[in-house]
């Protein structure tokens, strides 16, 4: 009888495992799937117990799903069996193909490990191949199909019929398991789709979000913003402006796409510009604006990507300084400008001055080849000592050493006009001017400076100077001079002083006395004003009382 119904067990079965099977593919998540294969192992395949061990990213098992009795899932699902107790189980008992079955004969010194462990009780076998409480049968999962790379392991227990399977039930088990792992492996990767798509969902929308943010800081920011491309035939180009700075140039959008900052930038400041670093550079300098006129502007680039491998794009913060750089520039100008005339002060007059003249003293040349030398250095000399083999000058001497190209200043001899030229410094001292202010007060006495100090400045050249020392004594810096062109600038400056100066409907007069000193090389700054100084006063002395009177 057992053995005609032999054939319609095997088709019930096959039944019942294609059932299971089938429901492995229609769990819509993971932990579905997981819960699946333990209820197949239990509905499909004829065991009380049914146990899904999953690995663990760091290799350990864990108990994932249970079926077959409540209280043994509530108690050790979740639990954790480390990989090395497994490996130690997998390698012990009888090996049928890819299952693992341990007998209670072997199986005592498994009651101590870290594997959560349930039985369910029974008698004692009665016969040689009937189930024992503590008979163990494991069915290893792979993550593909002739890999050893574990997935997991189904743990079963106690056959409904009492006994341990034989060759049928073997397959069916091992034919389940590697079933298993394909449903696990597959909702696996569902479930890393799903995340992963989710997470590019989070980004795309992060991204928007920033690139939205991104572009009202950009459109609506209060100072000046563009973009340029780097790189390429169009280095430099603007792509995109903003309203502030479109604004701030008085050219609209469409216009300033046309142009690069190479373009709309001073000549003076081209250099500053191509100087300043893409990363995190900064720069202070001029564009030009829509009416022509100039304005001043901090400049600070930052390196945009548009993507990871993308083009990149130069981030531009253009700020307005032109009203601090105004105060900056008048600050200057004060430091270094007489408050009253306006005309450069001492301190400017001196820094001018000690620019022209140098420490080494000037030699006289008869010749035109002493000239020369004198101007570049002793030829000769620099090819014996001061040029080295490779090409490069020697160790220049103080004060200008081989092929010095500082033209030094020389005094032109007042008795021989030679033709030589120089520095001329001209030394004047107003005549009258106390009687001035002590009968009409300091009012009248500023007016009559700064009406002098417009009369010098009106009669020199562009390039000369005209300082205020300080009171009333002026000093004019006129090169390219002769003893002769000296004298008669003096006069021409006299001649345009003594004319009277209405100040409040009052005429008044004032003379002057100039001393024409010459700026020489190897002089100090001191010496050379002391000189012309000192010649004021002598020619002051020489003049008559009558000539000099003021008021």
């Amino acid at each position: 009888m057992e053995a005609e119904s032999e054939p319609y067990v095997r088709l019930a079965t096959m039944r019942q495992l294609h059932q299971a099977v089938a429901d492995l593919n229609t769990a819509r998540s993971l932990a579905d799937t997981l819960q699946t294969v333990a209820d197949g192992i239990v509905a499909g395949l004829g065991y009380e117990l049914g146990c899904v061990n999953l690995v663990r990213p760091d290799g350990d098992l864990v108990i994932a799903a249970f079926a077959g009795n409540a209280a043994a899932e509530a108690l050790i699902t979740g639990r954790v069996g480390s990989r090395t107790s497994w490996e130690r189980r997998l390698s012990m008992g009888e090996a049928w193909d890819d299952l693992r079955f341990i007998p209670h004969t072997e199986g005592w010194v498994l009651l101590d490990d870290d594997v959560p462990q349930w039985h369910t009780e029974g008698p004692e076998p009665r016969f040689e191949d009937e189930w024992h409480p503590l008979d163990r049968l494991y069915a290893p999962m792979y993550a593909s199909a002739g890999g050893r790379d574990l997935l997991g392991v189904i743990s079963v227990d106690r056959p409904r019929n009492g006994r341990r399977p034989g060759a049928w039930g073997r397959e069916a088990l091992q034919m389940y398991a590697s079933q298993a792992a394909i449903a696990i492996s597959n909702a696996r990767l569902r479930a890393n789709m799903q995340r992963a798509l989710v997470r590019l969902e989070r980004e795309q929308q992060a991204l928007r979000a920033s690139e939205e943010s991104f572009r009202q800081a950009f459109e609506y920011a209060p100072s000046g913003m563009a973009i340029a491309e780097m790189g390429g035939d169009q280095q430099g180009r603007l792509l995109r402006t903003n309203d502030a700075l479109c604004r701030l140039l008085g050219r609209p959008a469409s216009v300033m796409r046309r142009y690069s900052f190479a373009d709309l930038v001073h000549p003076e400041d081209i250099g500053t510009l191509l100087r300043t670093s893409a990363e995190g550079g900064r720069a202070e300098l001029r564009l030009s604006r829509r009416d022509g006129t100039y304005l001043w502007v901090s400049l600070r680039n930052s390196v945009v990507a548009d993507t990871a491998d993308g083009p990149r794009f130069l981030l531009t913060h253009v700020e307005d300084i032109e009203e601090r750089k105004r105060h900056e520039l008048n600050l200057a100008h004060r430091a270094s400008h007489d408050a009253l005339t306006g005309l450069p002060n001492s301190a400017e007059l001196k820094s001018r001055l000690s620019a022209r003249i140098c420490e080494r003293p000037h030699s006289p040349a008869t010749t035109a080849i002493e000239a020369l030398d004198a101007a570049y250095g002793d030829v000769e000399s620099s090819l014996t000592h001061g040029y080295q083999a490779d090409g490069y000058e020697g160790e220049a001497a103080p004060g200008g050493g081989p092929f010095d190209h500082h033209v030094h200043a020389a005094a032109p001899d007042p008795e021989h006009d030679d033709g030589t030229k120089g520095l001329a410094v001209l030394f004047c001292d107003l005549d009258g001017f106390k009687s001035i202010n002590d009968r009409f007060g300091h009012h009248t006495g500023d007016a009559v400076l700064i009406e002098v100090a417009r009369r010098l400045s009106t009669c020199v050249r562009d390039g000369d100077t005209v300082a205020r020392l300080g009171g009333d004594e002026f000093v004019v810096l006129a090169d390219g001079l002769g003893a002769a062109d000296a004298a008669d600038l003096a006069v021409r400056l006299r001649n345009a002083i003594i004319p009277p100066i209405r100040v409040d409907g009052r005429a008044v007069r004032v003379g002057a006395s100039f001393g024409i000193g010459w700026a020489e090389c190897g002089m100090t700054v001191e010496e050379v004003l002391r000189s012309a100084d000192q010649r004021m006063y002598v020619e002051k002395r020489s003049r008559s009382k009558v000539h000099r009177r003021a008021g």
